[in-house]
């Protein structure tokens, strides 16, 4: 048994112990696929932080905690009589390969972008054989996604069949539209309207990061992470002078806002905002 091999059997291994009825963790023993689900959100989230941040052994644990969901559904399932953990690992290598005709079989494909046609079509097969098939394209696009995430799979779905904008200027031009009717349901006082056209705005940001191949989701993350650094050099400056933000007026933080703007944008701004 090689070290990987030896490493998954041990956390197998473990999670059993924790689910036993006899002398196991009371916690883990409470726990059902519905109670675990919004921690694989919350493991996914941080693996993506690390992944941004480039922190590798944060990288590696944040990858651990999210194995042990999988490890932890997967016992679960077994002992429901269900899939176990290798029928989990047996699924996806198989669709790995279904999915790679180019690798595992004769199919030509030369560019990634190739790639991308190819495994969509696969998958648009694989929902036509299932016992079920609903009708619409739209259908086991999860609504538990984030929401811009959910508004870019809506819209990418649509967009295969042809109901999409053709530029990013007519996309451009809607977003334009969607935030003249938000200033008018702000104006008019409806907040349940302006909150409708809030979401439509929104929707078509999402259309926009389809549109250039750039996921909204990644790309907020990143602003979130600008607003932050910015904020913070506006509170740690404000601090050397023994103010807060509290006390210190709209027109001085703003202009403090613009100092952390322009060291970004000098060189080796990363050590000047450290």
């Amino acid at each position: 048994m090689d070290r990987a091999q030896a490493a998954l059997s041990r956390l197998l291994d473990i999670m059993a112990r924790l689910r036993d009825p006899a002398g196991g963790c009371p916690w883990d023993l409470e726990q059902t696929h519905q109670s675990l689900a919004p921690y694989a959100i919350e493991e996914a989230y941080e693996v993506a932080d690390a992944a941004e941040r480039g922190d590798s052994a944060d990288l590696r644990d944040e990858l651990g905690d999210l194995l042990l969901q999988v490890v932890f559904h997967a016992q679960v399932a077994r002992e429901a009589g269900g899939f176990d953990f290798a029928d989990i690992a047996q699924s996806v290598a198989d669709k790995m390969e279904r999915r790679h005709p180019h690798v595992f079989a004769d199919a030509v494909i030369s560019t990634a972008a190739e790639q991308t046609v190819s495994w969509e079509m696969i998958k648009a097969e694989e929902r036509q054989a299932k016992e079920e098939v609903s009708s619409s394209v739209l259908s086991d696009v999860p609504v538990s996604l984030p929401a811009l995430t959910r508004a870019t799979k809506l819209s990418r779905r649509a967009a295969r069949v042809g109901f999409a904008w053709p530029t990013v200027g007519e996309i451009l031009a809607k977003l334009e539209e969607e935030a003249d009717e938000l200033r008018a349901e702000i104006e008019s006082g409806d907040t349940d309207k302006a909150a409708d056209e809030l979401g439509d705005l929104l929707f078509v940001c999402a259309n926009i990061g389809r549109h250039l191949e750039i996921d909204p989701e990644t790309a907020l993350r990143a602003a979130n992470a600008k607003f932050t650094r910015r904020f913070q050099y506006i509170e740690q400056t404000l601090a050397q002078k023994g103010q807060s933000p509290e006390a210190a007026g709209l027109a001085e933080m703003e202009a403090l806002w613009g100092e952390a703007k322009a060291l970004e944008d000098a060189p080796g701004h990363k050590t000047r905002l450290a």
